[in-house]
């Protein structure tokens, strides 16, 4: 089978049978085509867009829209999926490590192409077995999370006029709040979120259905966050940069107004270092300080892992570094 062919099989696969999110499956093929143009480097003097190679989300653009893959298949038909060897892999992931990219981002690579010759070892297809795939080896994972005294500093230094700030601030305390990740909440629209109950379901990785709930005070920053709003666009939180004439403007629907993951770890970031925050700061920070608040006042790490929507337990024990003096303080506690 044609390496290019075996990738369209499995993006169809990606979309239709495993129901992975746009940015999965654009991140699938953009690891997989770096595979494709560095064993055939032929490729690159085409000018070929990879964004292309996936359905447009427009259903009505949909119905015309032909996969120039198939076109891409027929003038390179030499490379088969059969013929690549494990060396062939080896020497790209190497290629990959010397071109300065992070360890993490290798094996990135790597479990994109285990996956897909998982799936064409299930279609009976001669590839190379993917467990003959090792990954790099990474020191432990560590986060950036803020004591209760930086949580406190953070928050006050928020100002409160302007609606752009009720929505910063809104922003920062639904993550505190529910733990989300930043791809999460930028899908949200009002709708999702009930402030009555506090409470709301969201889908995160693998399209996993998740409850998570609001404290009062982020349910009140939402709330007057968006009794300061005049329009009628469906996302929870928007950007303001146009001018109240301009609402009903054709040029601006949902997905212009939404915000972006890029603005809102900008945003908490700038946050951060008004309130004189020394750690490298970012959006999932919050996150990562909901995990570690909750484990420090003594909640159940399997609790912590379905709030966070984790899939395995293994990836929540990440925050247990926080609960040492806890273990210590209990230890002498009970065991007397």
């Amino acid at each position: 089978m044609s390496i290019i062919t075996s990738l369209s099989d499995f993006l169809v696969y990606l979309r239709l049978h495993k129901w992975r999110s746009r940015k999965t499956q654009e991140q699938y093929l953009f690891h997989i085509w770096r595979f494709i143009i560095w064993i055939m480097p032929e490729i690159t003097q085409e000018e070929l867009s990879i964004h292309d190679f996936l359905p447009p989300v427009d259903k009505n653009v949909m119905k015309s829209w032909k996969n120039p893959l198939f076109d891409v298949a027929k003038r390179y038909n030499k490379c088969t999926i059969e013929s690549i060897s494990k060396e062939d892999f080896d020497n790209w992931r190497l290629s990959l490590s010397d071109s300065g990219l992070w360890v993490k981002t290798v094996n990135a690579h790597i479990i994109t192409i285990r996956s897909w010759l998982k799936y064409l070892k299930k279609q009976q297809i001669a590839c190379l077995d993917p467990t003959t795939l090792d990954l790099m080896r990474v020191t432990d994972r560590e986060v950036t999370f803020l004591t209760q005294e930086e949580i406190n500093s953070f928050f006050d230094i928020f100002p409160r006029e302007t609606i752009q700030w009720k929505r910063d601030f809104a922003i920062s305390k639904c993550i505190y709040s529910t733990g989300l990740r930043i791809s999460e909440l930028t899908t949200l629209d009002k709708n999702d979120v009930n402030l009555e109950t506090m409470e709301f379901a969201v889908r995160g990785k693998w399209w996993k259905l998740r409850v998570v709930y609001l404290t009062e005070e982020a349910r009140d920053a939402i709330r007057e966050y968006i009794w300061a709003r005049h329009d009628n666009f469906d996302p929870l939180f928007i950007r303001h940069n146009f001018s109240e004439e301009n609402i009903e403007s054709s040029l601006l629907d949902n997905d212009h107004v939404r915000l972006s993951r890029f603005f809102i770890t900008n945003m908490v970031k700038d946050y951060g270092i008004k309130a004189g925050i020394l750690k490298n700061m970012h959006a999932h920070t919050l996150r990562h300080s909901f995990a570690t608040t909750l484990l420090s006042n003594w909640a159940d790490i399997r609790i912590i892992q379905e709030l966070l929507g984790h899939a395995s337990i293994t990836t929540t024990q990440v925050y247990t570094h926080v609960t040492s003096p806890k273990l210590k303080e209990a230890h002498q506690r009970f065991h007397k």
